[in-house]
């Protein structure tokens, strides 16, 4: 059986580069990072950035993801019921939350974000669709691996890291917020992933009454709490919208 062309391997490595961290790099971080000479890593770059997929800073002269990416991701994201259905839900979320909006399901021991609706404010912002969130500590991953078996089975299995101070790693621990989000039908995320940042998540159910995803907010601390707890009227905004999708899924009453 032939083995993988190194070319489009090198060319997928550089793209996986340039969708974490800092999302723009230059030559020489690219080509040392993923120890290739800068010869070969600019040839690469000319070609990704000639077919759309990486576009260059004309300032900085650094690389980045280029537009034809997104609209590729667009195109494959649209065949996902899931997305079609929850975008006016969670444009409503957005508004009567005034936070961030984050639709995500099961992917490769994670969570992958399918829809973002940005904070309804000036603030600057970057799309996140694609990126992929931890299981263990997110307010989504906790939702997926408390309603769905092999989310959960996922969980169990795979590394998870300290991302700060306040993360839950050990599994008997785990097993108990998951319990506590089955009973009370949402989760919650407060530094567990990212220091100051919080976030609350409840799941989605289609017509067979199966978990297929999670939807939830993230923002401030400061905003999503007071005194210490997770604002009441911001759980239900999020479980609202959560059975309002189900409900278009199919699901009926939740």
């Amino acid at each position: 059986m032939p083995g993988p062309i190194q070319s489009l391997t090198r060319a997928a490595s550089i793209l996986r580069l340039l969708a974490g961290g800092e999302r723009r790099l230059g030559l020489s971080d690219v080509a040392s990072s993923l120890g290739l000479a800068k010869g070969t890593a600019h040839g690469i770059l000319r070609t990704l950035q000639q077919e759309g997929f990486v576009e260059q800073d004309a300032a900085s002269g650094k690389y980045q993801l280029g537009a034809e990416l997104l609209r590729l991701g667009n195109s494959y994201l649209d065949v996902h019921e899931l997305r079609a259905r929850a975008l006016v839900w969670t444009d409503d979320l957005a508004r009567s939350s005034g936070e961030a909006v984050y639709l995500g399901v099961l992917h490769q021991q994670g969570v992958l974000i399918v829809h973002h609706v940005f904070r309804p404010d000036d603030s600057r912002q970057v799309l996140e669709v694609g990126a992929m969130q931890p299981l263990h500590s997110s307010a989504l991953g906790k939702v997926l691996a408390a309603y769905d078996p092999v989310a959960h089975n996922e969980l169990a299995d795979v590394k998870r890291e300290p991302l700060t101070p306040r993360t839950i790693t050990e599994l008997p621990d785990l097993e108990g917020v998951l319990d506590l989000t089955r009973a009370r039908g949402w989760a919650s995320d407060l530094e567990e992933t990212w220091d100051g940042v919080a976030s609350i998540a409840a799941p989605i159910h289609d017509r067979r009454k199966v978990p297929v995803g999670a939807v939830g907010i993230t923002g401030a601390v400061e905003r999503l709490c007071e005194d210490g707890d997770i604002r009441a009227q911001l759980v239900a905004a999020v479980r609202d919208c959560a059975r309002s999708v189900s409900r278009d899924l199919g699901a009926g009453r939740f």
